[in-house]
């Protein structure tokens, strides 16, 4: 939701194409981890370890969302460029979270289906 908002502001402000690119770009893929992990395609395509592609997804995330909203928030041609970079910074802070998150469940030494360590 945050990434709809985000792009709905770059938009609504008319800002660079690079801005509401970045913001579609993120709402799509997260949408489609979303539907991945809801449909449960992950089970069904097994050949990639989709975890690690969500983290490696939200680490690239966040390296653009860095970017590009730092320059919306300097530049601010206007208040929705502005607002936009600003919730474009809050969803840098959500991939970082959900990248640890990620991180801290996935473990390569365990097998697969436990994710608690034996007593």
């Amino acid at each position: 939701l945050v990434a709809l908002v985000t792009f709905l502001c770059f938009a609504a402000s008319r800002s660079p194409g690079a801005c509401t690119a970045l913001a579609v770009m993120e709402v799509v893929i997260t949408a489609l981890f979303l539907l991945l992990y809801l449909l449960k395609l992950d089970k069904k395509m097994s050949w990639l370890f989709w975890p690690l592609a969500d983290i490696f997804n939200s680490v690239i995330a966040a390296l653009f969302l860095l970017i590009v909203c730092l320059f919306a928030i300097i530049i601010k041609t206007n208040n929705g460029m502005l607002a936009g970079g600003v919730f474009g910074l809050v969803l840098l802070v959500l991939c970082v979270v959900d990248a640890v998150l990620l991180f801290q469940k996935i473990s390569l030494d365990r097998p697969p289906g436990r994710n608690t360590p034996a007593r």
